[in-house]
C-alpha cells in the first residue's frame, strides 16, 4: 500500500482527534476512524489506530487517574470483557453494517429523550446494574469492532448525573481497560502486524499532545455546557452511525 501525502494528513488528523477525545471531548474522538476510512478500509483504520489510542489512554489517565466511580468501573470492566470477547470469537460472521445500523438508531432515541426530558435535572444518581452490565457488553463489542463504544456506554452513564470529572475520570478508565484487552484478538485476527505498528508509532506524538489539550478545554468548560455537549454530540454520532450504516445496503 502506498502512503500518500494526503493519507499521513489524514492519519494525523485523526490521531489528534484521539487524542482530544481521550482528553474528554466525546464528538472529537468519534471522528478518528471515520477520518481515516476515507482512503482505508474502516477495519484497517481501527486496527492502525488501536495502539494510539492505548499511548493516549496513558497520557489521559495520568490527568484523570483520580477521578471515577467505583461501582460503574467494576459493572464496565465485566461488561465489557464480556462484550471484547464476543466481539473478537464472532468478528468473521458479524455484518458491521447491522450493528452500525442499530447501535446508531438506539442512540438516536436516547439522545432525543435525554435532550427533550432534560434528564440530569431529575438524575437520582442511582446505578442500574443490570442495564450497565447490558449496554457495557454492548460497548465492548462496538469498541472491538469499530472504536465506537462511546454511545452504548453513555446510555448507561449519562441519566446517572455525574459531576463532570466523574463522568470523563470514569470514561477515560474505562475505555483504557477496553482498549488494552482488544489487543489479543486484534493480533489474533491479524488486524496488528508490525508494519501498521510502525505507522501508529509516528502517530503517537500528535495524539499524545492532543489529549492535553483536551483536558485544558474540558477544564474550562462549564458543567451544564458540557453535558449539552455531551448529548448533543451522542445526536450527531448516532446520525453518522446510521447513515454509515445504510450505505452498505444501498450500495452508495
Amino acid at each position: 500500500m502506498e502512503h500518500s501525502f494526503i493519507f499521513w494528513c489524514l492519519a494525523v488528523l485523526a490521531s489528534i482527534f484521539v487524542g482530544m477525545g481521550k482528553g474528554g471531548l466525546p464528538v472529537i474522538a468519534a471522528l478518528a476512524v471515520p477520518s481515516m476510512a476515507l482512503l482505508i478500509s474502516p477495519i484497517a483504520a481501527a486496527g492502525l489506530l488501536l495502539p494510539v489510542y492505548i499511548v493516549s489512554d496513558i497520557f489521559a489517565l495520568s490527568a484523570y487517574r483520580r477521578d471515577f466511580d467505583k461501582s460503574i468501573l467494576k459493572i464496565s470492566v465485566i461488561g465489557m470483557t464480556v462484550g471484547v470477547v464476543i466481539g473478537g470469537l464472532t468478528a468473521h460472521i458479524v455484518i458491521d453494517w447491522i450493528v452500525t445500523t442499530l447501535i446508531g438508531l438506539i442512540s438516536f432515541l436516547f439522545a432525543l429523550q435525554q435532550i427533550f426530558n432534560h434528564s440530569r435535572d431529575n438524575a437520582d444518581n442511582k446505578i442500574n446494574s443490570k442495564k450497565g452490565y447490558f449496554w457495557c457488553m454492548v460497548s465492548g463489542f462496538t469498541s472491538f469492532i469499530s472504536h465506537t463504544g462511546g454511545p452504548p456506554w453513555q446510555i448507561f452513564v449519562l441519566p446517572i448525573g455525574l459531576k463532570k470529572s466523574i463522568f470523563v475520570g470514569t470514561s477515560v478508565i474505562a475505555f483504557s481497560y477496553c482498549n488494552l484487552i482488544k489487543l489479543i484478538p486484534y493480533i489474533w485476527l491479524g488486524q496488528l502486524n508490525f508494519t501498521s505498528f510502525k505507522m501508529s508509532l509516528l502517530l503517537m506524538l500528535p495524539a499524545s499532545i492532543a489529549v492535553f489539550a483536551g483536558v485544558r478545554i474540558v477544564k474550562i468548560i462549564p458543567e451544564p455546557l458540557f453535558f449539552k455537549i455531551v448529548v448533543w454530540a451522542l445526536l450527531l454520532i448516532s446520525i453518522k452511525l446510521i447513515a454509515d450504516g445504510i450505505r452498505v445496503p444501498l450500495g452508495l
